[in-house]
């Protein structure tokens, strides 16, 4: 459906096809997605009982239209497929993959072993990834392409440190990391793309990005994304927020009209939090 509308300052996350003299530009709804990030905690156990909460909480109290979805360590990709079965918005990520596709990479995981599973989406360029196993991006536009051919979909993480930050050079930096990791990709490749700013700085610190703050840079990569394959394009893809994302905050981050959601680390790993925080997409 598409809604015909003339006021230039109607929120991005509505649909509506707006003339502005000889360009027609549409803006699609863009459904709110929440996707936990589990790291490297729970024993299979534990993950399984925390899925399990998640999954029943989700049939229970969420009574409007928001993706989730549930990124657990790899050794409970199996057991939480099944879990979710064909429970409605909920699916399943892996927190990592190899650009690989088979072969002599010890300890590594293929796009094809992930699909075996039932995982439907992939994380990447997570700022720890990029940290502590130094991913850059070239290696991460690899990444991208292999998860893309393989049917899957991408969860792409970019963001700055406090040290960037600080120099209030963040929209450079961010935007370096999409023209390594982002630009190559054709149209079609680009849609199936969700996008994860995370500010280093506020990852597990506690602290977060302000709402403002949030919202600028959202605004922000959404124009370089504009730049590069147009507005219309830009208008569908979501970007979500990630950084110390807590029931107390969530509502007010997404309600900005920029970001479509949020990649929750800590706070997934309590059921009722993750709970609500999904709720603050509604």
């Amino acid at each position: 459906m598409l809604i015909v509308a003339k006021d230039r300052s109607f929120p991005a996350h509505f649909t509506k096809n707006l003339n502005f003299g000889t360009q027609t530009i549409f803006f699609r709804m863009r459904t709110k997605l929440v996707a936990g990030n589990w790291k490297m905690n729970t024993t299979p156990e534990e993950g399984q009982k925390l899925a399990s909460e998640v999954v029943n909480m989700v049939k229970d109290e969420l009574n409007r239209e928001v993706q989730v979805v549930l990124a657990p360590p790899f050794t409970h990709l199996h057991q939480v497929s099944r879990l979710i079965g064909d429970a409605k918005h909920i699916s399943l990520a892996a927190q990592n993959v190899s650009e690989h596709e088979k072969g002599a990479y010890t300890g590594e995981i293929s796009v094809g072993m992930l699909k075996a599973v039932g995982v439907k989406w992939v994380i990447l360029g997570h700022s720890e990834r990029r940290e502590f196993f130094k991913e850059s991006n070239q290696q991460l536009a690899k990444k991208l392409d292999a998860v893309l051919a393989g049917g899957l979909q991408p969860i792409f993480c970019c963001g700055e440190p406090l040290e960037i930050r600080e120099k209030e050079d963040q929209n450079g930096y961010v935007q370096r990391q999409l023209e390594e990791s982002l630009f190559h990709l054709s149209e079609e490749q680009m849609r199936k793309v969700v996008i994860a700013y995370e500010p280093i700085w506020a990852i597990g610190t506690g602290k977060t990005a302000s709402d403002d703050q949030a919202q600028e840079m959202h605004a922000h990569i959404r124009q370089q994304l504009a730049g590069k394959w147009g507005q219309n394009l830009a208008n569908e893809i979501r970007i979500l927020y990630g950084g110390s994302v807590k029931p107390d905050n969530a509502k007010s981050l997404f309600a900005k009209p920029d970001v479509d959601g949020g990649l929750v680390g800590g706070a997934s790993l309590k059921s009722r939090d993750f709970m609500d925080i999904i709720k603050g997409a509604v």
